[in-house]
């Protein structure tokens, strides 16, 4: 509770209440069978790019474990279209949410809803602005591309994703689909959710949507922690930049991603309020916890 107290002592901006405000809730209710949702357990140690990607390939390492994603092509309608590289929140949000559908239904076909704004429901985001252009353009992004996801001599080739009916706008509504969308994720991506999905609290994920790298810091802590024996793991700031800092570039970038990560942490903390992480000089400091979801709930 120690980050709670420390949030209820400042001024607070909106979204900080609204972490306070979910961070209390995570703390005085267990979570039950409908707060759970999964991830790929490799996506959990390297995820996918932050930011957009310059050019149609992109590479991430932690440790024994890497990530590579490829951009693809979707039929639109009118013949091929190159997407980008899936980056930012959305595309980690909609995995989580078609790994537990997945999951929960044990079905490779998932629906994703007549329109952007009703997929945009399910993920608990509002249909203001440009969301629809930009979780149209992710999950198609994410729909097309070749993710290669690598761990201790095993590698798995592939896209996630087998087939995706794109959601193409109509002349008359520019976010109503003109078919109802639908996703089949590819046997093998199936298989390792179905055995090994890391089970994460979905009031964690909402609290923490606007950043990407937190939502990757909390999906690494809920993956490393429970599994940590009797003694803490101490991790130096070079591997934490090498795992979570590929995005931080020129003469301030280890200043930049230590001030960035340490302000997400805090936030991460107030989520997954049992998570022991201590700050050392030059490394931080993991300890036994207990996963965000116990293990009797699933």
């Amino acid at each position: 509770m120690d980050s709670i107290a420390e949030f209820s002592r400042l001024s607070l901006t909106a979204s900080e209440e609204k972490l306070l405000k979910s961070s209390t809730q995570i703390y005085t209710n267990r979570p039950t069978g409908n707060h759970m949702v999964f991830n790929h357990s490799i996506l959990c140690q390297v995820g996918l790019p932050r930011s957009k990607v310059v050019g149609n390939e992109f590479m991430r390492r932690s440790g024994d474990a890497w990530l590579n994603v490829q951009a693809g092509y979707l039929d639109l309608g009118k013949g091929p279209v190159l997407q980008t590289i899936p980056y930012g929140t959305m595309p980690r949000l909609a995995l989580a949410w078609i790994s537990t559908y997945a999951k929960r239904n044990k079905t490779r076909e998932i629906p994703i809803g007549e329109s952007a704004s009703q997929f945009l429901q399910f993920l608990g985001m509002d249909s203001q602005g440009g969301r629809h252009s930009k979780l149209r353009e992710q999950m198609h992004a994410l729909a097309a591309c070749r993710m290669q996801l690598g761990f201790n001599g095993s590698t798995f080739n592939g896209q996630p994703v087998d087939q995706f009916d794109a959601w193409i706008p109509s002349v008359t509504n520019q976010q109503r689909a003109l078919w109802s969308g639908r996703m089949v994720l590819s046997e093998a991506y199936f298989a390792e959710i179905m055995e090994n999905g890391v089970p994460l609290d979905s009031r964690a994920l909402n609290a923490l949507k606007g950043s990407a790298l937190a939502i990757d810091i909390y999906s690494w802590l809920a993956h490393r922690l429970y599994r940590i024996e009797s003694r803490p793991v101490i991790i130096h700031w070079k591997s934490l930049k090498e795992q979570f800092g590929q995005e931080y570039q020129g003469k301030d970038a280890d200043k930049d991603f230590k001030k960035q990560f340490l302000k997400q942490l805090q936030n991460v903390q107030a989520a997954y309020p049992q998570a022991g992480i201590k700050q050392m000089k030059g490394a931080v400091m993991l300890l036994k916890s207990p996963p965000p979801i116990p293990h009797k709930s699933m």
